[in-house]
């Protein structure tokens, strides 16, 4: 004895596995791209950006050429931001990748310095270690070749004699 099935309780299972799938699925993480975002450089690191950083799950974005870890979003990266001038500001080397720091309130923001296009990456404070992050991501940011570099007052040519 053979049984047959109907058409519509053959089709329970497909739509049971396609609300589980749907479920499991985060929504994307709305960004707005960078001004230089279709740089053709961008593309290299982003596909070599990591699938977890510092502990985070990569999520879905928006937008071209950015990147996002965390429910809700704890790190955010773009890349095509305006490249740094001289500065100031504190510059790191992480991993052979120059990275200038802005401390704010609420977040910090990493720009890779001496690269054409830059990357920024923004980092809510608290919830991911900036030492982890950049050590983690700057073998993506290194895809961008390097064309110049943090230096120091030790680098600078001594002043002229007065």
């Amino acid at each position: 004895m053979r049984f047959f099935a109907s058409p519509a309780l053959r089709s329970i299972p497909v739509a049971v596995t396609a609300i589980l799938l749907l479920s499991a699925c985060s929504p994307k993480v709305t960004l707005t791209e960078a001004a230089d975002a279709n740089n053709p450089a961008c593309a290299p690191m982003m596909v070599a950006l990591p699938d977890e950083l510092a502990g985070a799950s990569r999520r879905a974005t928006t937008a071209q050429a950015t990147a996002a870890w965390g429910e809700p979003a704890a790190a955010v990266l773009r890349c095509g931001v305006q490249v740094p001038g001289p500065t100031t500001d504190r510059c790191v080397t992480i991993n052979g990748v120059d990275w200038v720091i802005k401390e704010g309130a609420e977040s910090w923001t990493f720009t890779s310095y001496g690269r054409d296009p830059a990357t920024e990456l923004v980092l809510e404070e608290n919830r991911v270690p900036s030492d982890t992050a950049l050590s983690e991501i700057s073998a993506a940011v290194a895809k961008i070749p390097a064309d110049g570099g943090c230096v120091g007052r030790e680098d600078l040519p001594p002043a002229p004699a007065a």
